[in-house]
């Protein structure tokens, strides 16, 4: 993995966000179609920023765009 893919994953993930509004961790990782590492990478790099926020949601989260 490089940073420039673990970056265009994390702008797949924000577009996704903002394009559908918040979704369930698996709904996002199904809608993203990356790797699994990748999306877990991408997602941590948005989170790390303060740009998600979770939610618990019947044993799953809620990520939405902060």
């Amino acid at each position: 993995m490089t940073y420039d893919q673990i970056g265009a994953t994390a702008g797949t993930v924000w577009e996704t966000l903002d394009r559908n509004g918040p979704l369930t961790f698996a709904a996002l990782m199904e809608e993203v179609d990356a790797p699994q590492s990748l999306s877990f990478m991408a997602i941590g790099w948005l989170s790390r920023e303060e740009k998600l926020r979770f939610e618990t949601a019947d044993g799953d989260y809620l990520v939405s765009l902060a």
